[in-house]
């Protein structure tokens, strides 16, 4: 093995270290670990790297150069979203999650708790109550994630083929489903209604049969679109013996009914809105979540938890729920791997959640409905600017277009004018996506003020 030095940010990383750990486990070198890696997946050259740099302080110093060239939402007026929105932050979330014994990742083992597991299972149940829901597991990696493994469970639990999916996703988000149900499942496309934005229940209605494993509803959509036709949606689904699965920002249901109310089987999103605020593109974490009904639990591939008595009379503690299900103690066998967790993102979450309480969370809600409606409002009336669906109930977001001017044109003016515009729409739902439509988004920290600047330049 090439004598080479021990790397600052890598364990176990010096030559001899690592021929001593090479030699416990049988094996002449690192390539014999990677053998089992098909030729095809791998990289026959060099990664094409600047070169290193030596010191950490010139680490610090490139970093900071580059983080410079940002332009922070919170120094500016932002109407973005699409996935990653600018709400208001609490500062005892960062107090909170800043805590020795919670700063990781990761969800932790009773050697090394801490009170981890307790504030863990506090998340699941503050979850619980908002969704209406029994179990809800330790967030996946991302919302993404977390969509792509319901409808996965959904597969599971019915043994069939297709799932239908809105055309309304976001694209990168759609691309994440279609990699997680290769070779299980096939999906299909419901397109939209083009005068409400919402899905067509005609469409629906025409492909469930004995293949359809579960039908998705997202609402609000990307568009901001309120799926008003979603209880019918999920008669209809359970009529032809198809699960319901709906994506949906929590934040959103001090506002809106819990998707359970209205007969979703599965409930998945990201907590990003949470407390948990943008950090450059988002902290995220994916929540899943569904009625105690044990077809579903032993689909979870993450982990949940909850009480269990101990050894001593009247005591509870917490602990995994149905740890034998897992990849942890199932290897290979396992429905799917438990993947990078986001148990810090859930504590978070749940302080944020106990923070607003359910008259603070309505009251969020309420007002992100009027801020929503009275900037389409204001918007409408600038000529040769169209709020796409208008009419329709819409929350947080809402599609716009403009006449002879394409969004990313408009969107150079705005921040010339320190205000970050919409999302355009091609980078939201992809290139076919129309080129002069944007995809604004609003908050409860959205005044009018910032909505009267937006108009004056749009103007």
């Amino acid at each position: 093995m090439p004598s080479t030095p021990a790397h600052p940010y890598i364990p176990n990383s010096a030559a001899g270290v690592k021929r001593e750990m090479l030699d416990a486990i049988g094996v002449d070198s690192v390539e014999d670990l990677l053998s089992v890696i098909p030729e095809k997946l791998r990289l026959d050259r060099d990664l094409d790297l600047p070169p290193a740099l030596v010191a950490e302080s010139d680490l610090d110093r490139h970093m900071t150069r580059v983080l410079g060239a940002n332009r922070p939402a919170a120094d500016a007026i932002s109407f973005l979203g699409s996935g990653t929105y600018h709400h208001y932050v609490p500062a005892v979330c960062s107090e909170v999650n800043s805590r020795a014994e919670f700063l990781t990742a990761y969800a932790g083992e009773a050697y090394e708790d801490h009170g981890k597991w307790q504030a863990i299972f506090e998340y699941t149940s503050l979850m619980a109550d908002l969704l209406e829901m029994d179990v809800v597991n330790v967030p996946t990696y991302d919302g993404y994630q977390a969509l792509a493994t319901a409808l996965r469970m959904a597969v599971r639990i019915t043994g069939r083929s297709r799932v239908l999916v809105p055309a309304t996703l976001e694209a990168a988000k759609r691309e994440r489903i279609d990699a997680f149900l290769a070779g299980v499942a096939q999906p299909v496309t419901v397109p939209c209604d083009p005068e409400s934005g919402t899905l067509d229940t005609g469409f629906i209605t025409a492909q469930l049969d004995d293949t359809v494993a579960a039908v998705l509803v997202e609402t609000p959509n990307y568009r901001g679109c309120i799926e008003t036709d979603a209880p019918d949606i999920a008669r209809s689904a359970h009529a032809a013996g198809a699960l319901l699965v709906c994506a949906t920002d929590p934040i959103s249901l001090g506002y809106l009914p819990a998707p359970a109310s209205w007969g979703a089987d599965i409930v998945c999103g990201d907590i990003q809105s949470l407390g948990l605020g943008m950090h450059f593109g988002g902290a995220n974490g994916g929540f899943i979540a569904t009625h105690d009904d044990e077809r579903f639990v032993y689909e979870f591939p993450s982990r949940l938890f909850g009480l269990a008595s101990t050894r001593v009379d009247g005591e509870l503690g917490f602990v995994d729920v149905a740890y034998e299900r897992t990849s942890l103690a199932m290897r290979d066998q396992g429905v799917e791997w438990v993947g990078t967790a986001a148990a810090l993102w859930g504590i978070t979450a749940a302080v944020y959640l106990a923070q607003l309480g359910p008259a603070g969370m309505a009251e969020l809600g309420r007002t992100i409905a009027a801020n929503t409606r009275f900037a389409i409002t204001r918007i409408e009336q600038v000529p040769g600017v169209r709020v796409v669906d208008a009419g329709h109930p819409h929350w947080r977001e809402f599609l716009i277009e403009y006449a002879g001017h394409d969004a990313v044109e408009v969107n150079a003016a705005l921040l010339a004018a320190g205000i970050h515009g919409g999302a355009p729409a091609p980078e939201v739902f992809g290139p076919a996506a129309a080129e002069n439509q944007a995809v604004f988004c609003v908050t409860e920290q959205t005044t009018a003020d910032d909505l009267a600047a937006l108009t004056d330049i749009l103007r």
